[in-house]
């Protein structure tokens, strides 16, 4: 049996809610093979962030090559970058992967805490996005990179127009922030999808950036479609969300297991 294999260069959430540790946990449930370039440790658990380290630029090109070179890879997504120097290091190694990208820019935590200097912005939107089969920006995201404030979902595809500009081959656009469904838009420019999913009353939704993006990579290295893709990716990360656990004293993580739990598969809440 041969697994699709998917790589993950991000950082890692000592909680274990989100970043790598999500990223690790949300390709097993979807039946893929993780693999991971670490970009950064932070000191994370349910109340915020306490500390993050970036890793050396060489240590993440030597972990990056080290997988791709002997293994191989079906699909790549990107997380917690930290600096310009690390966006501009995997731009380029992933200039030379022939697979499909997905690119959660991340720039801050659910607790707000910033993950992105402002100074990597710019090389964000020039470098990293133009090498984007799919872009997954929050609405936070979307105001941080391009300066499009989404107030309503008639926002929603001014935003994805912005986020395009950069050069992206698609865009997510996470509507999760705004009131009512959790709504989102998915474009190219030509061709559109609106993905609907109930909220759910349940404060438990750290990692769902990460899990979103991990989920779409590890459809796409299945061979699926990006419409596909992320149609599947939604109702996983839905269920997951509805399962979300108390874990500490603050926001505790999505249950990225909960497919494997519930025989009723992916799209249907756990009990």
């Amino acid at each position: 049996m041969t697994l699709p294999r998917v790589l993950t260069v991000a950082g890692s959430d000592s909680g274990g809610g989100a970043g790598i540790q999500a990223d690790l946990k949300t390709m097993l449930a979807l039946g893929v093979h993780g693999m991971s370039v670490l970009t950064a440790v932070t000191a994370q658990n349910s109340t915020g962030v306490q500390g993050a380290w970036e890793l050396p630029v060489a240590a993440v090109r030597a972990q990056y090559r080290s997988v791709v070179d002997d293994i191989g890879v079906d699909a790549v997504k990107t997380g917690m970058l930290a600096s310009a120097e690390l966006v501009e290091e995997v731009a380029e190694l992933l200039a030379g992967t022939d697979a499909p990208v997905v690119v959660d820019p991340v720039g801050v935590s659910k607790h707000g805490d910033p993950l992105l200097a402002a100074s990597a912005l710019d090389t964000v939107r020039t470098r990293l996005l133009p090498l984007a089969t799919v872009a997954t920006p929050n609405l936070d995201e979307v105001a941080q990179l391009t300066g499009v404030h989404v107030e309503s979902e008639a926002d929603l595809r001014r935003a994805a127009a912005a986020v395009l500009s950069y050069g992206p081959t698609w865009v997510l656009i996470k509507g999760g922030h705004l009131p009512g469904e959790a709504v989102d838009l998915l474009t190219d420019g030509t061709e559109e999808l609106l993905l609907r999913a109930p909220r759910y009353d349940n404060r438990h939704t750290h990692g769902t950036g990460c899990t979103l993006a991990s989920a779409i990579a590890s459809q796409l290295a299945k061979g699926q479609s990006v419409p596909e893709a992320v149609t599947a990716a939604k109702e996983y990360v839905t269920g997951a969300i509805a399962a979300g656990f108390a874990l500490g004293a603050g926001i505790g993580p999505v249950d990225h297991g909960w497919a494997l739990r519930n025989q009723a598969g992916p799209g249907t809440p756990a009990a």
